[in-house]
């Protein structure tokens, strides 16, 4: 089996009144550690009251990778300067390619806002490689019912596909490269088993629960590093649980990332906020109006 080089704990970073949990980077994990998954949040589980403010991420910038974004509890609705929009609701997906930049709001519905309930969203960062770092945005929002499900165990584990193929089910959104990525859900004691290859980075977050992987237990807000020393992963539910998977093939490429751009060198960064406050992103007051 695959050998677990180390099992990371998320940190808890509330952002105000938004309970906040960063998996990476941090402290334990380099933003290139996990080549090409770079970073993630998590937030809540949490209950808003009716009449909340909702999410707080207003109008920013990104350029030179891409965002995926998982809605288990609440609802998020997306605008960028591209023009696209939409309400995703629990159970959806949201992936934008940032690409040569854009400006987007994350937010939460008037519904969500006017009547509260509970919040779970996770995001996740996806570098792009030099050669597509450039390219034109864009996004998928996808509600639950898009997303293929594969099962097994008998249906004691069951994956929502969002990219990639596994084991002939094939994800809806097609990546630039081979990023492959799924949400497992897994009743108490069910047994999965992978066969990945030893060039593959591995992407392991424990969102809810416990498992044992490959006969190492590991928790609710932990990232599990492995080594590239065998090709077999095997998971059992110790509890019911969740857990954020994928891998890809990492890019080995230069990294340099400063706030909302992250990039191969220092220049480029340079370049993408002058470009940024030269307004070819878009409009940041289209989107607070709109």
């Amino acid at each position: 089996m695959r050998t677990i080089k180390k099992i990371h704990k998320a940190v808890y970073e509330p952002i105000g009144d938004l309970i906040t949990y960063r998996a990476m980077p941090n402290a334990s994990v380099p933003m290139n550690r996990l080549d090409p998954f770079i970073f993630l949040n998590h937030h809540g589980f949490q209950e808003y009251l009716p009449h909340n403010h909702g999410l707080p991420f207003g109008p920013h910038p990104h350029r030179g990778f891409e965002t995926v974004t998982f809605i288990l509890e609440g609802d998020l609705m997306h605008k960028d300067s591209s023009g696209a929009a939409s309400v995703i609701k629990a159970g959806g997906i949201q992936w934008m390619t940032a690409g040569s930049g854009l400006i987007h709001a994350e937010v939460s519905s008037e519904a969500f806002k006017n009547k509260g309930g509970p919040l779970e969203i996770l995001q996740l960062w996806i570098n792009l490689p030099a050669q597509y770092k450039m390219t034109a945005p864009k996004y998928t929002g996808l509600q639950k019912d898009a997303l293929p499900v594969k099962t097994w165990d008998g249906g004691n584990v069951q994956a929502q596909i969002v990219s990639g193929n596994w084991e002939d089910v094939q994800g809806p959104v097609q990546p630039f490269t081979d990023i492959h990525l799924a949400t497992l859900f897994f009743k108490e004691n069910g047994t999965v088993r992978f066969e990945i290859s030893t060039e593959k980075t591995i992407f392991f977050y424990i969102v809810k629960g416990a498992v044992s992987v490959n006969n190492t237990e590991a928790h609710q807000h932990h990232i599990v590093e492995f080594a590239s020393d065998d090709t077999h992963i095997i998971i059992t539910a110790r509890t019911n649980a969740i857990i954020l998977f994928g891998h890809a093939t990492p890019f080995r490429e230069p990294l340099v990332a400063y706030g909302p751009f992250v990039m191969n060198t220092r220049e480029e960064i340079e370049q993408a906020y002058a470009d940024y406050h030269s307004g070819k992103f878009g409009s940041e007051e289209t989107l607070l109006k709109s």
